[in-house]
This record gives structure tokens, C-alpha cells and sequence, in this order.
């Protein structure tokens, strides 16, 4: 299995190696574990959803 890095993560999914490092310290980073410093992430995990992005669901009068 292939690891990246926080740095490299933050790269390909175009946000901040510091923000990378936070999701992955909540748990929202599938298969992301800590080596010493460094955050190991597997190759094939993709980017974790916006919690802040809500469905527009049109609400019936």
C-alpha cells in the first residue's frame, strides 16, 4: 500500500498541508495514522466532504 504525505495531500486536493493535518486529527481522513510527525495517508483516499455544504432541498407549501 502507497502513503502521501499532508504536503502532498494538501496539493492534490488544493487546500492547506495545515488543514489536511487537522482533518486528519478529527478522524476524517480514511486510513490516515501518525508517524512520529508526519501524517501517513493512503494513496487512494479522496478528499473528505464540507460539512458546511448543505443540500438545497426545496421545501412544499
Amino acid at each position: 500500500m502507497d502513503f502521501k504525505t499532508a504536503s502532498q495531500c494538501a496539493k492534490e486536493w488544493g487546500i492547506s498541508q495545515r488543514r489536511v493535518q487537522i482533518l486528519c486529527a478529527e478522524g476524517r481522513v480514511d486510513g490516515a495514522f501518525k508517524i512520529g510527525d508526519f501524517w501517513a495517508i493512503p494513496s487512494e483516499t479522496q478528499k473528505p466532504k464540507n460539512k458546511r455544504e448543505q443540500k438545497n432541498e426545496k421545501t412544499k407549501i
